[in-house]
């Protein structure tokens, strides 16, 4: 049997003697209760962006999903798997989050490949191709302003995105009377790995902008 990888052993000896001593209380009385997290993230499952991290939040305190580019797909009940639709789905229905954010952030692969259009799949089953088509209107738009630099695209498409998985949040049942009740508020937000900047959507525009800190 191969051996379990070392570094992850080796820090989760540090979590036992570090945050896990310090909040063993609360992991007891998370593991009595259940968890209550007010917030839903949906984030990108890139390494470098971690929302626990990024926010400080301990346990018990986000509830995350996370998928290539951080996106959410269209309501669609066609009886097929949507692991990304039945997370919100159960944050939403069951957790009764009051809050949903959804996070982009810079140099993502996931929006470099779908501003590639001659990108070679990196299996048959060509799952990121076909996920990234989400966005495939809006790539081509952004490739199509030949004004913009690389890396001028590749931060629109990331924000773009942003805006797009909004949307799609609510042509959901659920999430849309929520929101028009005033029971569920959506945001965007867009986090600078390189700089560690953080940057908020401002739901009356859609700009991005850096909060007052």
């Amino acid at each position: 049997m191969e051996r379990f990888p070392d570094r992850l052993l080796n820090g989760y000896r540090n979590f036992m003697s570090g945050r896990f001593n310090e909040q063993q209380q609360r992991y007891k009385a998370l593991a009595e209760t259940g968890q209550k997290p007010k917030t839903l993230v949906v984030a990108c499952c890139d390494s470098r962006a971690a929302p626990e991290t990024i926010f400080d939040s301990g346990p018990g305190e986000l509830f995350v999903v996370r998928n290539v580019a951080n996106m959410v797909p269209p309501y669609e009940p066609d009886g097929q798997y949507h692991a990304t639709s039945a997370a919100l789905e159960f944050a939403v229905q069951s957790l009764r989050v009051t809050d949903i954010v959804v996070m982009g952030h810079g140099r993502c692969g996931g929006i470099s490949a779908a501003l590639d259009p001659h990108a070679d799949p990196l299996s048959p089953g060509d799952f990121i191709g076909k996920w990234m088509g989400l966005l495939k209107p809006a790539a081509e738009q952004i490739q199509s302003a030949e004004i913009l630099t690389a890396a001028e695209r590749q931060r629109a498409l990331e924000r773009v995105s942003i805006r797009n998985s909004l949307s799609n949040l609510r042509t959901f049942p659920c999430v849309r009377l929520l929101e028009e009740g005033g029971k569920l508020a959506l945001h965007g937000a867009w986090f600078d790995i390189s700089t560690g900047e953080l940057w908020v959507m401002d739901a009356a525009t859609g700009d991005f902008l850096r909060p007052g800190i």
